[in-house]
């Protein structure tokens, strides 16, 4: 077995009192999509946070692509890297959130290029045209000069896709990326992501559409009150639950 590419071994984060990760081990295998599932407050976009260290991890390590997220070995303890190098290793984890989190006063085009260009020293045009490129790829071609008030919750989120895809990632995750649509968008949404899984993309997906999580998720992974529940394939973990929570969150949410 190769080493996987996301290695997350008992990590653990506190907010003040609130325990909101309790050892939580999880491994993602390159080209896998994980699906995470779980009540809200269970600790699943936490868990995503901590991957590319938008939140410090309070205990544990996480590995991407063989190198400690946020954190160098340092003898008998931990070292946390200088912002430079944490801004280096994050650049290879593409995000996409609940909210599109896009600059307003740039346009589609405009949004993608930022970060290749400023980031990753990525020439001008070599930029427009990757992104370009993508936006073509998430059925966008005709929106590369619209802003983002100009665009529907949809297609904004595309351009987020796209956007994070720019920077070249090896891992993609997604926390939640449809609950903020109407429910007539969430269909272009989930589509272009199941065209990234079908190409091999690495993905971790928190989400509350079920259904895709059946049809596109190698694995599920079932949180609650900040554990990994139950994990297994998606006819395991939606069509046969073992545990007597996941069964029970199922059966609320199906």
């Amino acid at each position: 077995m190769s080493e996987p590419i996301v290695k997350i071994r008992d990590v653990h984060k506190s907010f003040g009192r609130n325990h909101v990760l309790r050892g939580v081990s999880l491994d993602v295998a390159a080209g896998e999509v994980c699906c995470v599932i779980g009540p809200s407050g269970s600790g699943k976009s936490t868990l995503l946070r901590c991957i590319n260290h938008l939140e410090k991890v309070n205990g544990g390590r996480i590995w991407v692509e063989g190198q400690m997220v946020g954190y160098a070995d340092h003898g008998d303890h931990l070292r946390e890297l200088p912002d430079r190098e944490v801004h280096r290793r994050r650049a290879r984890i593409g995000m996409v959130f609940q909210r599109f989190n896009l600059f307003p006063h740039k346009t589609a085009l405009e949004n993608l290029v930022e970060a290749p260009i400023g980031v990753l020293r990525e020439p001008r045009a070599e930029a427009e045209a990757r992104a370009r490129a993508l936006l073509e790829r998430v059925g966008l071609a005709d929106k590369v000069d619209a802003y983002p008030r100009h665009l529907s919750g949809g297609q904004q989120q595309r351009v987020a896709i796209a956007r994070a895809l720019a920077m070249r990632p090896q891992v993609m995750l997604f926390d939640e990326p449809t609950s903020a649509l109407d429910p007539e968008l969430v269909g272009e949404v989930l589509a272009a992501m199941k065209d990234l899984a079908m190409e091999g993309m690495t993905m971790v997906v928190v989400t509350h559409e079920i259904e895709f999580a059946r049809e596109v998720g190698d694995r599920v992974v079932f949180m609650d009150q900040g554990v990994i529940v139950e994990e297994g394939t998606p006819d395991q973990v939606l069509g046969d639950p073992q545990h007597a929570r996941t069964q029970h969150f199922l059966a609320r949410v199906g």
